[in-house]
Order: structure tokens, then C-alpha cells, then sequence
């Protein structure tokens, strides 16, 4: 495996494309290969360079930067994207198709470097799991002001639905994910998290015990002395955490 990330630019402003390569050639992490000034360009050439990154500009005309990306995203071996943007509205979309990271234009040299060794370490991460391990979500990268924060999946403590959102509980904060709690359920180790009612899923260590309050309802007691009542359809199953029927 080369050292370097081959990488296509795709912005629809040329002085962009330019600047792009620039600061590019500064990096050694990277070798562009290619660049495209429209989504269908870079469809196109994507599928005969193979690249592994894309530098992707997020509006363009015709197919714009969140189309491509989803686009890109149906092969086999998708290459990893790094929305590069002057609009600071798409974090949550950029994030929920599973972006690297988010960087808001005019790019600086250093935060180009940052966003390019999370792409490295994403590869680098990819390439040394063994064919047959069980690839549950270890990290989520949530919108942050004007970036992505990297949050360990084994900080959070509790993840609520939100309509069409999740909310993540780290410590006193939370944040918001455009992500649905059941796809999200399904990318979480069951044996680190357990769903409890079909708006929550928490971390297993930090079930206190289980009560019974009568009627057939059962809570769930939590260390920070919070209760939550477990839905129906799932009490089985937390019970039979508990080893019990």
C-alpha cells in the first residue's frame, strides 16, 4: 500500500482547484491524481483513478458535492471524502454519509494537515483489521461548530431518538446525530450497549439494576440516579441481561 493518499480536487471555482493543489503539494500524505470542476466529472473519473480521497467543494451546479458523495459511497471500496466548503450548514450531512472530516474555505494549510492524517488513520485503521472481525462502531464524529469532534463510543453514556436525530450523552453535554437509533443500534457492540425502549439505548455498565414497579412495568435504574422505564418489546431482553426470564 503507497504511503500517500491518491486524491482527486472537485470544486466548481478554478482559483479553488488551484489553491487546492498548492497547498496539496505541501503535504507529503498526498499525491493528487486528478481534478474535476462538477460532480459528474468526478463520478467519472473516480471510477477509472480509483482514488483514495476526495477533496470534495460541498455546492456545485447539477450533482453537487452531498449527490457525489452519496454516489460514491454504493461502490465496493468507496474512497474517503473531506468536504472542503464555505458554507458551514452541511456538518450534519457530511457527517451521516460518513465523511472524514468538514473544512470550512479559506483552507489554512494546517487544518488541511489535520483533516488529512484523520484520512490516513482511518485507512491505516481499515487495512490492519483481520478479515473476519466484527466491525462494531467504536468512534463517532460529531458536528462541532465549524468541525467534526471525535467522540470514543465507549463515553457515551446514554442515545436517545430524536425524530429523524440521536442524541448522544457524554458526561453533562450531549450531542445531535442525523442518524436513525435503529440503524444506529446496529453498528453498536450488543455487548457494550442494550435498547431499552425504542427512543433509548444505553451503555450497559452504567445499569445500576432493574425494578420492578408493578403491572408489568420495569425501569431501569442508571448510576446517575436516573430511572427510565423499559419498553415492553424489549424487556426480554434486559432481562435476560440480568439472566433472568
Amino acid at each position: 500500500m503507497s504511503e500517500q493518499l491518491r486524491t482527486l480536487i472537485v470544486d466548481d471555482e478554478p482559483l479553488a482547484v488551484e489553491r487546492m493543489q498548492v497547498l496539496c503539494a505541501e503535504l507529503d500524505g498526498l499525491q493528487v491524481v486528478g481534478t474535476a470542476n462538477d460532480g459528474k466529472a468526478a463520478l467519472r473519473l473516480a471510477e477509472k483513478l480509483t482514488p483514495d480521497l476526495l477533496l470534495l467543494d460541498m455546492t456545485m451546479p447539477g450533482m453537487d458535492g452531498l449527490a457525489l458523495a452519496r454516489e460514491l459511497a454504493k461502490a465496493a471500496a468507496p474512497p474517503a471524502v473531506i468536504f472542503v466548503t464555505a458554507h458551514e450548514n452541511f456538518a450534519v450531512e457530511a457527517f451521516d454519509l460518513d465523511a472524514v472530516d468538514y473544512v470550512l474555505k479559506p483552507v489554512a494549510v494546517d487544518r488541511l494537515e489535520r483533516a488529512i492524517g484523520r484520512a490516513l488513520a482511518r485507512r491505516d485503521k481499515a487495512a490492519a483489521a483481520s478479515p473476519g472481525e466484527t466491525r462494531w462502531l467504536s468512534e463517532f464524529w460529531v458536528p462541532n461548530r465549524s468541525e467534526l469532534l471525535r467522540i470514543d463510543a465507549a463515553q457515551v453514556s446514554r442515545i436517545d431518538a430524536e425524530r429523524d436525530y440521536v442524541r448522544l450523552h457524554v458526561g453533562s453535554g450531549s450531542y445531535l446525530l442525523l442518524q436513525t437509533i435503529a440503524g444506529l443500534e446496529a453498528r453498536l457492540d450488543p455487548e457494550k450497549f442494550i435498547r431499552i425502549h425504542r427512543s433509548t439505548i444505553l451503555r450497559r455498565d452504567m445499569i445500576r439494576g432493574l425494578r420492578h414497579e408493578g403491572l408489568g412495568v420495569w425501569c431501569v435504574e442508571l448510576d446517575e440516579d436516573l430511572d427510565l422505564r423499559i419498553g415492553r418489546t424489549y424487556l426480554r431482553r434486559v432481562k435476560a441481561m440480568a439472566g433472568r426470564k
